[in-house]
């Protein structure tokens, strides 16, 4: 049930996480924490998303911080994740997440070519040694052409999977069907958190496996649902939240995600702060499943403007509106 505005508000603020490197194209990361019954949520759509679709995520909010969910595992294991970096900043990344034997390496940066793509990845698998699984992330930005000529180049790197290379999800069952005899299994990511329809991915045949995150997908209850429906190998992984929405994302993770897999979940280490002195970060390659207390004396160091917090007060309100009269 959606509580009123006043009641979603009494305990609500503003902040905004410096980040340590770019990361799709953002420095700082804002987010409205919410404090409910059962805890602190967060509400944290990116800021170009409009008001509709971030009606989701504010469903998460409400799920996390007014339900009582149980943790179905104490920790769960995370990996690494390398942006577009130059090759020789790759081990000092690493060293960032301790005990990690999965890394997520971004690809396809505007303005960058397959070849720095290539060295990326090579240089992570050096580090990380033969063992380790690798995966890559094009957030949609390659044709289908693109991604068969770059996934011919990536694929000796021994990809566990390429995480939304194309756009659609036509797109993605053509690429899937062109590169079948290559091994490297899709993965789709923005194609399931961005539809109106995310089942629509396993229908079509057009991945192998499902990425997904709790708040875009209007929280633990209603991603689960989805993974459950959808009948593919799930991966639960971060939409660049703070270690509160990382909690939440942890509880989905504990409950649905698919063996011998690796959560996309220890993105604090992205961040130079965070809104808690304990933050959801990888200890042996996991983190624990567990909701976030926040300090007090962070979410005043890192409130955010006084003009960006009406801006993110006016978006809640409208959203919760939205919500209301659905």
């Amino acid at each position: 049930m959606l509580p009123d505005l006043a009641d979603l508000t009494a305990d609500a603020h503003v902040v905004a996480l410096p980040m340590r490197v770019r990361f799709r194209g953002i420095t700082v990361r804002e987010a409205v924490l919410l404090r409910g019954p059962a805890g602190w949520t967060e509400f944290s759509p990116f800021v170009e998303y409009d008001d509709h679709e971030a009606t989701a995520w504010l469903r998460s909010a409400v799920d996390f911080g007014w339900t009582e969910h149980l943790p179905a595992a104490d920790t769960v294991p995370v990996n690494a994740t390398v942006p577009a970096i130059g090759p020789d900043a790759v081990a000092g990344l690493l060293a960032r997440y301790p005990g990690c034997t999965t890394a997520k390496v971004k690809v396809a940066e505007p303005g960058t070519r397959i070849e720095d793509d290539v060295a990326r990845v090579a240089e992570v698998r050096r580090v990380m040694g033969p063992e380790a699984a690798l995966r890559v992330d094009a957030n949609g930005l390659w044709s289908v052409d693109q991604a068969v000529e770059a996934l011919e180049r990536l694929a000796p790197y021994g990809l566990q999977y390429a995480e939304q290379p194309c756009r659609s999800v036509p797109e993605l069952a053509e690429l899937r069907r062109r590169i079948a005899g290559l091994g490297v299994p899709i993965a789709a990511d923005e194609s399931v958190r961005r539809a109106s329809d995310p089942l629509a991915v396993a229908r079509a045949g057009a991945a192998d496996a499902l990425v997904v995150k709790a708040q875009p997908l209007g929280g633990v209850t209603a991603a689960r649902a989805i993974v459950a429906e959808a009948g593919l190998p799930c991966v639960v992984s971060s939409a660049l939240d703070t270690s509160v929405g990382l909690g939440t994302g942890a509880f989905l993770a504990a409950a649905a995600m698919s063996p011998g897999y690796a959560a996309g979940l220890g993105t604090a280490a992205m961040f130079e702060t965070d809104v808690t002195a304990a933050p959801l970060l990888p200890v042996d390659g996991h983190v624990p499943v567990r909701r976030t207390e926040v300090s007090q004396e962070l979410l005043e160091r890192n409130a955010a403007s006084p003009e960006r917090t009406a801006w993110w007060s006016e978006r809640l309100e409208r959203v919760h509106a939205l919500l209301a009269a659905a």
